[in-house]
């Protein structure tokens, strides 16, 4: 049996290799469509056309597009918010486009401030006199808020609006590692800081659900007043709805209650807005994302640039990883932070963030490049869903900080954790034995428990570097280390609570941080074009990479199973951790 597991796994591992091969191949033999695809004549719409915004998959700051998506029916990865803001912008100021119909899917992984980016924008372009009509067949909670901005709000007659308000649920590990003997190590500055209590509590201290909750109760009253507002009803309404369950026990309450408009099928909203459009033909014609973002614009002939850095995802060292995780922040950044350094027509940086951190060794690394940049040209930090811990130490050094109101910022703290398996070595009556020239040696050893003086070595590491990060921020925020240090100690805010308390300057969004750096550089409108960095790598280079990695990562998945599969991913993130670590819980909701 053994022997038909180990030719089993050799098999699966093989079929796994020859497939990415095959990626691989089909990858370069398409590679020359690329620059065809890439070079597509310019899309003009035709009269009265509408459209139509599928709201489905993760919403990513900057999603760099696959040219392959229109080959496999849209892009698997999810959708791009700087894509959304163009489209929209566009379909404002086009005379052919009419309105904007939203079909609401399965969107995800999209923040308040993500969304509130979005209804703003639908919100201008209603102001012009054009319509936002929604449908969904159901409707999630994060695609119910961007959708209530509509003027017509649909839904199946059979479907649901999930408006349930919010919820964060946390897995707790010790106890775990009490049964196997496995010990984790915390070293840890922040009374606040609840990225370790689920490897060393078996419930939330008190601190951190009092954090929890105030930026929880924050986020949801304002979505609900901002619904309330759209939808010309209160806030009490809507929170009435979520807490008597009408989302799952009365579809009419939902059209009572005035969540939504109307219970309507899908064919029969698409006869409406065909009808809001002028259109006189069978069907309704819409023009997709994709397409939206192929209408041309007038190109920028000024020599004076503004450039937009993308800093998204976890802060981390590059690794080759077995796991592979989406995205990420590392060392790449430095590289395109060090370019536009160089550039002479970029006159300004605004740095988009949105993490909720990682490596401090990364941040640190980071906060010294932007510190060169700033000794050039000014640097403006736009914060979106969340930019704390990590996050926030890669921004306290800018020229200006920009958060919206429901941005999740702060948590300045640091922590190490190291795992410690000398119980399991006891349970399985396991012995080891060292020779060693000195004391520290086999300092980190995890096959006996530690001494008191290298626990004392480890704390003293994690104290350094929270006295580092508290100068950072001191330093850039222009404070004195005691006041930065009461605001710290690991603890979350929202970007109202952040503008009280001086860890930003102002609220608002992307456009008026670049209109802050157009300012610091001495820049008026229409002096100056937008340019766009990430630090990521080729597309092609990334795009293979990244379907290998999503194979192996299937393929683990298939055989384990989900939930194991996320116990195993949390396993090795925790692993993949080296030096001290800045950073929120790994599962802490920031969406709705």
């Amino acid at each position: 049996m053994k022997q038909f597991f180990k030719m089993m796994f050799a098999s699966a591992l093989g079929a796994v290799v020859a497939f990415g091969l095959i990626v691989v191949l089909t990858t370069l033999v398409f590679a020359g469509i690329i620059a065809t695809m890439s070079n597509k004549p310019a899309y003009f719409p035709k009269e009265n056309t509408v459209f139509k915004l599928s709201l489905n998959g993760a919403v990513h700051e900057n999603l760099e597009a696959n040219p392959f998506s229109e080959l496999f029916g849209g892009n698997e990865l999810g959708i791009s918010l700087k894509d959304i803001v163009r489209a929209i912008r566009i379909a404002k100021t086009n005379d052919n486009i009419k309105g904007v119909y939203l079909e609401a899917g399965a969107m995800f992984a999209a923040g308040t401030p993500v969304i509130d980016v979005i209804r703003s924008e639908l919100a201008a372009l209603k102001e012009q006199g054009k319509f936002v009509v929604a449908y969904a067949d159901n409707y999630t909670q994060g695609a119910y808020y961007l959708c209530s901005v509509a003027n017509k709000v649909f839904m199946n007659p059979a479907g649901m609006a999930l408006v349930t308000g919010r919820s964060a649920q946390y897995e707790f590990y010790k106890g775990l590692g009490e049964k196997i003997g496995l010990e984790f190590m915390i070293f840890k500055v922040g009374t606040h800081k609840g990225a370790v209590e689920p490897y060393m509590l078996n419930k939330l201290s008190e601190e951190n659900r009092n954090q929890i909750t105030s930026y929880q109760t924050e986020i949801w009253n304002a979505v609900t007043k901002n619904i309330a507002a759209a939808r010309n009803i209160s806030p009490e309404t809507i929170n009435e709805y979520a807490n008597k369950g009408y989302f799952l026990s009365s579809k009419s309450q939902a059209v009572e209650m005035g969540i939504v408009d109307e219970l309507r099928y899908k064919s029969d909203v698409e006869d409406y807005i065909k009808r809001l459009a002028e259109q006189t033909g069978e069907r309704l014609h819409t023009v997709s994302l994709s397409k939206m973002n192929s209408i041309k614009e007038s190109a920028g002939i000024n020599k004076n640039k503004i450039a937009i850095l993308y800093a998204e995802g976890e802060i981390s060292t590059k690794v080759v990883s077995s796991i592979p995780q989406s995205g990420g922040i590392n060392e790449d950044i430095l590289d395109a932070i060090i370019k536009l350094k160089n550039d002479n027509m970029v006159k300004a940086v605004v740095m988009r963030v949105n993490s909720r951190g990682g490596s401090a060794y990364i941040s640190e690394q980071i906060w010294h490049e932007i510190e060169e940049l700033k000794k050039e040209k000014p640097v403006v930090v736009s914060m979106s869903d969340i930019a704390a811990s990590g996050g926030y130490y890669i921004s306290c050094g800018a020229s200006k900080i920009f958060a919206e109101p429901t941005t999740l910022t702060g948590s300045i703290g640091v922590f190490a954790m190291i795992p410690n398996f000398a119980g399991l070595y006891r349970k399985l009556d396991m012995t080891t034995d060292v020779v060693k020239t000195n004391r520290f040696s086999d300092l980190g050893d995890a096959s006996r428990p530690w001494r008191e003086d290298e626990k004392a070595l480890f704390q003293a590491l994690v104290e350094d570097g929270y006295d580092l990060f508290l100068t950072r921020c001191a330093e850039g925020r222009k404070m004195s280390k005691e006041a930065i240090d009461a605001i710290a100690q690991g603890r979350v805010w929202t970007g109202s609570q952040a503008l009280e308390n001086g860890l930003i300057d102002a609220l608002g969004g992307l456009d008026d941080a670049v209109a802050a750096a157009a300012e610091l550089a001495d820049l008026s409108e229409g002096d100056y074009d937008i340019s766009y960095s990430s630090g990521a790598k080729d597309f092609l280079l990334d795009f293979i990479e990244k379907q290998i990695g999503n194979i192996k990562a299937s393929v683990v998945e298939s055989i384990i199973g989900e939930e194991e599969y996320k116990i195993l991913n949390n396993a090795h993130r925790l692993k993949a951790q080296s030096g001290l670590m800045a950073r929120l819980p790994f599962e802490i909701d920031a969406a709705l």
